[in-house]
């Protein structure tokens, strides 16, 4: 399996659709997401600018998503 690496945030609001996330409010470039189960993460949405690998792993443990889980939904998509 692929490393994980950084990604536009559109992308990164795509896969977290897959997971059942929607996006719920934006205030300013932070879009709000929030999933059936009541969880919740911001994705920064700046333009063209990537999201760095570290904010990624952070976001993905608000979600309760596992790396792997995820990087197959990248490999898929």
């Amino acid at each position: 399996m692929p490393p994980l690496r950084p990604l536009k945030a559109l992308r990164l609001v795509k896969i977290l659709a897959g997971f059942g996330f929607a996006p719920l409010r934006q205030k300013g470039s932070h879009l709000i997401l929030k999933n059936s189960i009541g969880k919740t993460t911001v994705v920064p949405m700046h333009g063209s600018e990537e999201i760095d690998i570290s904010l990624i792993r952070s976001i993905l443990r608000e979600c309760g998503i596992e790396v792997e889980e995820f990087l197959q939904k990248v490999e898929d998509g």
